[in-house]
């Protein structure tokens, strides 16, 4: 088998409500998809978490041209061959990216000609399906964020989540009425987790956490800079309350020093961004050396939240004990609609748990009319 075509598509699509985190406001959601094909006629997807238009240059002048002709199923082989190629020029960012984009289609490709879906390939058990959090309660200006907030929580309780992540950034005095609306509204007996998206310097995080920690909560995800683990660390100190993080992190190699510090006790790497599905197992690995939990970042497509589902199912996991682990993989409710429209068959969530595509590959039929109505010119 070998590569024959390789074709990137920057998907564009308004939201009918803007929405917004501590650092962003989004008007319009953005990804980019590669298709990869080869000689047998199968056809692999993956997704890039990155800007469009530099990753999609990356792929279609650099690395895509690389590999024509190669064997997509040599998937250790082509990572570190890409990987080498462009470490001179970007150890992170764009071009890893750019790397996990086509390292998700080579294992799509491969699992499709084994005839057994991903995360089987992957050496994980036969599975039906694995719980989720919630994750939305984005700043919106259309109504007072204490009525949207208590809305939500209600929506996700019924309809079955076991836990759900709140948006903060907005001052401590802001964020704490907020996430203390949200517990009362849901109760004690659904998890709670808080997500800064490194809004905070460590004063004020630790003031926050200060605040919240009596409402049990499970993990305070990006409390501060990405690019400060002793800012971590600090926070862990002096608040009780496991820090998460990771989303911004790409590899093993960014991932290691985090994980041997102890600098977070959840690793969120996603697997559009830090390397693909090869290197995510491989930070899942050096996770379980230190008892860190990881559970994948997942905003984008049905591409990404399919190939996070496959790792997660699969991941290697920290040694256990006779209680069983809990599961919990990331559910973005936010507005988004290449989660369903560009694909003939959405991943299925049912009460609160997705349940794992059973066709090969990472399971999904791309509609193709619906992937050229979004797409944009780079």
């Amino acid at each position: 088998m070998k590569i024959t075509g390789i074709e990137t598509f920057i998907l564009r699509a308004p939201l009918e409500e803007p929405f917004a985190y501590s650092q962003w406001r989004f008007t319009h959601r953005e990804t980019t998809l590669v298709e990869v094909r080869t000689s047998e006629g199968i056809t692999g997807w993956g997704e890039a978490y990155s800007a469009s238009a530099p990753v999609a240059a990356a792929i279609d002048r650099f690395l895509g041209p690389l590999i024509m002709g190669r064997d997509p199923r040599d998937v250790e082989d082509l990572w570190q061959f890409l990987y080498a190629r462009g470490l001179d020029y970007g150890p992170k960012g764009t071009l890893v990216a750019a790397l996990s984009a086509l390292d998700i289609a080579f294992w799509d490709i491969k699992s499709k000609a084994a005839g057994v879906p991903l995360y089987r390939l992957l050496g994980g058990a036969k599975s039906h399906s694995v719980p989720c959090y919630a994750t939305g309660f984005y700043f919106s200006e259309s109504e007072p964020l204490e009525h949207r907030f208590a809305r939500e929580a209600q929506t996700y309780a019924s309809e079955g989540f076991t836990a759900m992540k709140v948006k903060v950034g907005l001052g401590v005095e802001r964020d704490a009425g907020l996430v203390e609306l949200v517990r009362r509204t849901i109760g004690p007996q659904i998890g709670l987790m808080i997500d800064a998206n490194h809004a905070y310097g460590p004063v004020d995080a630790v003031a926050l956490g200060r605040r919240v920690e009596h409402l049990d909560i499970t993990w305070f995800e990006e409390p501060v800079s990405p690019l400060d683990p002793e800012g971590y660390l600090q926070v862990k100190q002096k608040i009780a309350i496991p820090l998460a993080g990771g989303e911004c992190e790409f590899t093993r190699f960014g991932f290691e020093p985090w994980l041997r510090k102890r600098a977070i006790d959840y690793a969120q790497p996603d697997l559009c961004a830090c390397g693909g599905i090869t290197e995510g197992m491989k930070i899942a690995t050096l996770a379980s050396l230190h008892q860190i939990h990881v559970t994948p970042h997942a905003w984008g497509s049905a591409v990404g939240q399919a190939a996070a589902l496959h790792f997660y199912a699969a991941r290697p996991k920290h040694p256990g004990t006779l209680t069983a682990e809990r599961k919990l993989i990331e559910c973005d409710r936010s507005e988004n609609p290449f989660r369903t429209r560009i694909v003939e068959n959405p991943i299925r969530l049912e009460r609160g748990s997705w349940l794992l595509p059973e066709e090969p590959g990472l399971g999904l039929r791309i509609d193709r009319a619906e992937v050229e109505r979004f797409r944009s010119a780079p």
